[in-house]
């Protein structure tokens, strides 16, 4: 059937509403789909800018934290980090240098450092527990740089603490260092006391610098146990023949091994009055020299916080982080003219509670150890004798 033109316009005019109603639509449909990704784009923009706020405020925070805590004046750095701003500095760059310790998008390597020393810094604890591995990591890359290479007594030395020790190479002790312990792993840690720690064996020259530590040991472990795990690794501690370390009366007295009488007066706070036999005088001038691995315990006990609080870290990273602390003050003695703490750690302090083929591999007890103990103080004891009757 034929539309008349009437019929035709009306159509026409139908159409033209609907095209003009979808673009309309279509229009409006536009208009809103660009505000929002307008909006969207300005969300995210807002949010970038306060991350960035945060991140530069997080930055800044932190450099006024090292700034204030280091880098303001020496006081304030032996203060809070145990160690001058020179020294400080040099740690940095060989950590840098040769540790691999690197700048990171957040925070620059100076402050790494400093915040694993202090564990105070004004930043998260997920940052601190990240940069703490990278740090620690960056110490044991140096370790061998770091532990002091001993070097036995001299034929010639007039010393009078040292000169009857012959061939000494240091002192050695253990040390119990408090950590933290799933309750049903607990039972080896407990030591006699009660306490939850772990045994480390220290050994140190008598400049006070550790030449050795084994960290990583049950609080209950016998120090002589210890010992002998110490001389049986690979990489050990190696004793060359006819030298020595001096040990207390805990351990056996054997080759490499030389330690006091039993029965007899020792430590040094008891030598008020003098000594009445050759035995006592030994013991004396034993405790003496022996009292260096006393003071270089108690020295990173004063220095390090990590070392005589209850350590929140796990036990498994306890060993790095004991070594690394050890490490670190070899490091403050060899390069500040003067440690700070020597004035805080009295002489008489005392604990509660490379390659070799020629080297000692046993700890065993020994004839020929006990009659040079003998000789030695029997000889002590006369020269002793024979000074006192010149006077």
């Amino acid at each position: 059937m034929t539309r008349t033109p009437l019929q035709q316009q009306i159509v026409r005019n139908r159409q033209n509403v609907m095209t003009s109603v979808v673009r309309a639509f279509y229009a409006m449909y536009v208009i809103i789909r660009w505000w929002m990704m307008y909006d969207f784009a300005m969300n995210r923009l807002e949010k970038a800018t306060i991350l960035r706020q945060k991140y530069l405020m997080s930055y800044h925070n932190g450099r006024d934290s090292i700034h204030d805590m280091v880098y303001k004046s020496d006081k304030t750095s032996v203060v809070n980090i145990r160690m001058n701003r020179n020294a400080f500095t040099r740690l940095c760059d060989m950590l840098e240098q040769r540790g691999g310790l690197k700048n990171s998008k957040n925070m620059l390597f100076d402050e790494q450092v400093a915040m694993i020393i202090v564990e105070r810094f004004k930043r998260s604890g997920e940052t601190v527990s990240r940069y703490f591995k990278l740090v620690l990591d960056a110490v044991w890359r140096l370790h061998k740089e770091f532990y002091k290479k001993p070097v036995p007594i001299p034929d010639d030395e007039t010393d009078e603490r040292w000169r009857w020790f012959k061939g000494y190479l240091g002192a050695l002790d253990g040390t119990y260092i408090k950590v933290k312990v799933l309750a049903a792993n607990r039972k080896p840690y407990r030591t006699r006391k009660g306490e939850i720690c772990t045994n480390v064996l220290g050994v140190c020259s008598r400049d006070l610098q550790f030449i050795y530590i084994l960290a990583g040991w049950e609080g209950s472990a016998a120090d002589s146990r210890v010992l002998r795990d110490a001389i049986s690794r690979p990489h050990g501690l190696k004793i060359p023949h006819g030298t020595y370390y001096l040990c207390d009366a805990g351990y056996t007295n054997g080759e490499g091994f030389l330690t006091p009488y039993r029965g007899q007066r020792y430590h040094l706070n008891d030598w008020s009055r003098p000594p009445t036999n050759a035995k006592e005088l030994y013991n004396m001038r034993h405790s003496s020299a022996r009292n260096v691995i006393e003071r270089c315990f108690g020295l990173i006990k004063s220095r390090w916080a990590i070392l005589r609080d209850n350590a929140y870290h796990p036990i498994e990273s306890m060993p790095l982080i004991i070594i690394a602390c050890c490490l670190m003050h070899n490091f403050i003695r060899t390069t500040m003219t003067e440690d700070p703490l020597d004035q805080e750690i009295p002489i008489n302090h005392t604990q509660f509670g490379d390659e070799h083929d020629n080297i000692i591999s046993t700890v065993e007890t020994s004839q020929g150890w006990t009659d040079r103990r003998d000789l030695l103080a029997n000889t002590m004891f006369t020269d002793w004798s024979a000074s006192r009757a010149n006077n």
